[in-house]
């Protein structure tokens, strides 16, 4: 089926860092207030800190291998979206949630082959914590060694390894599976990356952070 791409509009975002603080469940959200590059990189060190109670314990990132860009920020962002929006620009390699006031909430993502096949409005229907993981047919066709993690077989089961990572957040368009999925990733080296395989992926940490504040239904717009 072919999805209309939507007309284009202008973002406007800060090329300054802002910095994280306080806390959502085990993870920092965002504030206003601008920090220097060494106060966002000793933010961004207990922001990206292990996960322990997590279902499968997640180990610490050093902010240092990360380019600050791509740390969770607050953002001033110029939009005609409502509040509550995700945005993905497969561009940029940024993911927005629009926050109220011009300013939003900005991830860093990488991008798979299927991350850049889609763009459109559509619903995040559902979200899985640590989801199981099944390759589509032209990925088994392409790896026959993956067949054994085939839906027929019962996917590859959760855990650090999965590609989906500690969490996935499925997009659905006119009550259709787009097949576009926003998923964690334990490579972070991959973020800002056009990477070989998968759709939208996160830091572990940002998809548990994305996941605890979009409820099902929430719009999605990939650009």
């Amino acid at each position: 089926m072919s999805i209309p791409t939507p007309s284009r509009r202008q973002f406007i975002q800060t090329g300054s860092a802002l910095a994280l603080t306080g806390l959502l469940g085990a993870c920092a959200s965002g504030v206003s207030a601008e920090k220097s590059a060494t106060e966002l990189t000793s933010a961004a060190a207990s922001m990206y800190g292990p996960l322990p109670n997590e279902q499968f314990p997640i180990p610490a990132i050093d902010p240092k291998k990360i380019d600050p860009q791509y740390y969770r920020q607050e953002v001033r962002y110029k939009t005609d979206e409502q509040p509550g929006t995700v945005v993905v620009d497969t561009t940029k390699f940024f993911l927005y949630l629009v926050q109220p006031d011009g300013r939003a909430l900005r991830y860093g993502v990488g991008l798979g082959r299927a991350g850049f096949a889609w763009s459109g409005r559509a619903l995040i229907q559902w979200k899985r914590k640590w989801p199981t993981w099944t390759p589509p047919a032209d990925m088994i066709a392409r790896q026959p060694e993956l067949e054994k993690y085939s839906y027929e077989n019962g996917g590859m089961q959760p855990g650090l390894n999965n590609p989906l990572g500690a969490r996935a957040l499925y997009i659905f368009k006119d009550g259709k599976d787009t097949l576009y999925r926003l998923h964690g990733t334990p490579e972070y080296w991959s973020i800002g990356k056009a990477v070989s395989s998968g759709c939208v992926r996160l830091f572990n940490h940002d998809i548990i952070d994305l996941y605890q504040r979009v409820p099902n239904k929430t719009p999605i717009l990939v650009i």
